[in-house]
């Protein structure tokens, strides 16, 4: 298949380019409204910054489940059973979400939250096991435009998400559950326009290669990043269930990761993968982490540091922009000349930049400014990397770009989201600390957080529900203690911002070391199943 206008395309491409729009526009507008109610449920709950950043978590660590099982499977079992089950579970996710009520324990109630995220997040990761593969086949010869062009549909929804709770929150006061079930109509809309489609094979699946060649290129090193992050993940799922022994939990995870690692072994013959394909999953990682782990939290943190107000509007603001520049992909690289990899080393200096610039933000116009620095630079990656993995290894089919988002979105679970977390609590702790000893001791979490115990140890944050209510005190009616206690935990969010501006640093390094491997080789170039994988072995 060539290019959107060629003759090859079948006839529904544009719809099925345009429901997968949908499908993911739904994952969006839940995405957005979940991270503008997080204080709601911090307030109505009690929950620490570190327990919100782990409920919220599990809307990528589910969605990781999805994308890299229905990626697994899409070529085996065709896309359309794969929505047909996304679809029930978006419905289910709205049903055990809500189904918190007054009286349950506080644990129940995060148990319930936790799972019904899960569920929301392993039904959009299963559309996005057949949206991107799906676009990627329809329109070959063009992935930057048409992945840009789908993915576009991830800040549109967050447009609508945080408009809606912009109104039905701050304005109108409204339930967080009715908030949060606006996402159901998008749903709605994405089945019908899937309903009864013919969906096209991908060209690993046309020259029928078995799931073991196209498991090849990841092979062991690829493999390798993924089971990691599953280990990780099972170890930390699994730990309530061995609560006296915490450890057991964690060889479990440990013994998980490295059995799915011992399975991809054998299916590929122990085939070592590509190099370059094991490089893009980690930059993947870092791009998970950087993108939604801050999405998450970046309303919130605005909010906290200008009002509640202003961080929606200044979400609503970046998300729109997003949106906007993902329909210029294609002019950037093919009238600008800019590589796809290029594109992606300048979006990570923009990002690095644009977080520190919004960590000293002091007024409405300035966080603008800043943010808008920012948005460009996040703009690109998610789609941008799915193209470049798409381009290089065509034999894969839908499993590296699947497994690539799988770990994006894994990443973004256990280390973005509620890594902030752990960062807002560590450094609000540590600035309320470094001003009153007596108030931190008042405000303090009954409970430590903890993340990742290996690297990072204890920090204890305040309390949900008291620095709730001082945020909720008329600025004219706070007490000294009060107004403390706010200075503080703005200072904090300036410091996890900048904490977060190292992690696209860190990516720039990895895409100019991609871009100057491409430069010795003669430059980027798309490769395709036949004649190209013998390029593509040689290359990668």
């Amino acid at each position: 298949m060539n290019s959107g206008n060629d003759s090859s395309t079948p006839t529904n491409a544009k719809r099925l380019l345009w429901a997968g729009f949908m499908a993911i526009l739904a994952a969006g507008v839940g995405f957005a409204i979940r991270g503008g109610i997080l204080d709601n449920w911090g307030a109505e709950f009690g929950f620490t910054a570190t327990e919100l950043g782990n409920i919220s978590g599990a809307g990528f660590t589910g969605f990781c489940f999805g994308i890299i099982i229905g990626g697994v499977i899409a070529d085996k079992i065709g896309y359309g059973k794969l929505v047909i089950a996304a679809f029930a579970l978006h419905v289910l996710s709205a049903f055990v979400t809500f189904a918190p009520g007054p009286g349950m324990p506080k644990e129940t109630i995060g148990e319930l939250l936790f799972w019904g995220t899960f569920i929301f997040a392993v039904a959009n990761g299963t559309l996005e096991a057949v949206a991107n593969p799906l676009v990627a086949t329809l329109f070959s010869h063009n992935r930057t435009h048409y992945l840009n062009l789908l993915h576009a549909s991830w800040p549109a929804g967050l447009v609508l998400g945080s408009a809606a709770g912009w109104v039905l929150d701050d304005k109108l006061l409204l339930s967080w559950k009715l908030q949060l079930g606006l996402f159901l109509l998008p749903t709605l809309v994405y089945g019908v326009m899937f309903f009864g489609q013919h969906f096209p094979r991908s060209e690993a699946s046309e020259k029928g290669l078995s799931l073991g060649e196209m498991f090849k290129d990841v092979g062991i090193l690829g493999s390798l990043v993924a089971c990691a992050l599953l280990a990780l993940f099972f170890g930390g799922v699994l730990t309530p269930l061995f609560a006296s022994s915490p450890d057991t939990a964690k060889y479990i995870g440990y013994a998980i990761g490295f059995g799915l690692l011992i399975t991809v072994a054998v299916i590929t013959h122990f085939s070592f993968g590509s190099v370059l394909l094991f490089t893009l999953f980690v930059a993947h990682l870092l791009v998970g982490a950087v993108e939604l782990g801050t999405d998450n939290w970046i309303q919130n943190i605005t909010g906290n540091i200008l009002t509640s107000e202003q961080g929606k509007i200044l979400f609503v603001f970046t998300s729109a922009a997003m949106f906007a520049l993902r329909f210029c992909a294609g002019f950037i690289e093919k009238r600008i000349g800019l590589s796809p990899v290029g594109i992606l080393l300048v979006c990570s200096i923009l990002a690095c930049v644009g977080l520190n610039l919004t960590s000293g933000i002091v007024s409405f116009g300035g966080a603008m400014l800043a943010l808008t620095v920012y948005g460009i630079g996040k703009t690109f990656f998610w789609p941008t990397m799915l193209a470049v993995a798409s381009d290089r290894f065509p034999r894969t089919g839908a499993v590296a770009i699947s497994i690539m988002g799988g770990i994006g979105t894994l990443s973004a679970g256990l280390i973005g989201a509620p890594g902030l977390g752990y960062a807002k609590d560590r450094f609000v702790g540590e600035e309320l600390y470094k001003a009153s000893p007596a108030l931190f001791a008042e405000y303090k979490a009954e409970k430590p957080s903890t993340f990742l115990p290996f690297l990072f140890s204890d920090a204890t944050g305040l309390d949900g529900r008291k620095l709730g209510a001082a945020k909720l005190t008329p600025a004219e009616r706070r007490d000294d203690k009060q107004k403390s206690v706010i200075e503080a935990d703005q200072r904090g969010d300036r410091r996890t911002l900048v904490a977060d501006s190292f992690i696209p640093a860190a990516m720039a390094a990895i895409y100019l070391s991609i871009l100057l491997y491409f430069k010795a080789i003669g430059g980027y170039k798309p490769v395709h199943i036949g004649a190209g994988v013998r390029e593509a072995k040689s290359t990668a």
